[in-house]
């Protein structure tokens, strides 16, 4: 009985022999190796990254231990959490910073004012700018140009600077064409102000030529 169970086992074994169960391989051509199903390479669920398009990576624990780190490098505002002493990356969006290099000098120059985390900016006012215009002076005359929110800042030595919307320029997003202020998608700022944004919540604006935090690696 037992040389018979051998035989038997060796027989499936065998190249070309097969369980009632299983799909019949079909011969493959001799440069068969040389095909690679890409599909199978990279799965639908591995995520692709885009630069114009936001990021939600975890929900935060505490809205107030929230903070935003604005990059003028890579055009991006990140959500971050103090938490328990480590620093988690909570969302991330694309933004259009102002058209001038470097840091805010006077009024009218364009450039976006810079902080760090020893000296942050906060946010002072919350305001419904849904109504607002502007005159760009490029021809379009006042037009709706915030977005829904306003996320005011205390930026020492500027007025008017701010987050917020931005209708009618949404196609400069990721950019750098504002007249100062940090313009995210009208949906964006929607976001922002909804889930994370606070009175006194605290906004670095690094430079241009400033590299990774720590905690941002």
């Amino acid at each position: 009985m037992k040389t018979i169970y051998t035989l038997i086992t060796l027989l499936f074994l065998l190249p070309g022999c097969t369980s009632g169960n299983e799909r019949e391989v079909q011969p493959q051509p001799e440069n068969a190796a040389v095909a690679v199903d890409t599909a199978a390479v990279v799965p639908d669920t591995v995520p692709v990254f885009r630069s114009d398009t936001a990021v939600v990576f975890r929900e935060p624990l505490v809205k107030d231990s929230l903070f935003l780190v604005v990059s003028k490098r890579d055009l991006s505002l990140t959500v971050y959490e103090d938490r328990g002493g480590d620093t988690l990356r909570i969302a991330w969006f694309p933004v259009c910073m102002g058209e001038g290099i470097g840091h805010k000098q006077r009024k009218g120059d364009h450039r976006t004012p810079e902080s760090s985390l020893e000296v942050p900016f906060q946010i002072t006012e919350i305001n419904d700018a849904s109504q607002w215009r502007h005159d760009f002076r490029d021809g379009r005359g006042s037009i709706l140009a915030y977005g829904h929110w306003f996320l005011r800042l205390k930026t020492p030595g500027f007025t008017g600077i701010g987050i917020h919307g931005s209708t009618n320029n949404e196609h400069t997003i990721p950019g750098r064409a504002s007249e100062g202020c940090i313009r995210l998608y009208d949906k964006d700022i929607i976001t922002l102000k909804e889930k994370y944004a606070f009175i006194g919540m605290k906004v670095v604006v690094k430079k241009e030529e400033q590299g990774l935090y720590p905690f941002e690696r």
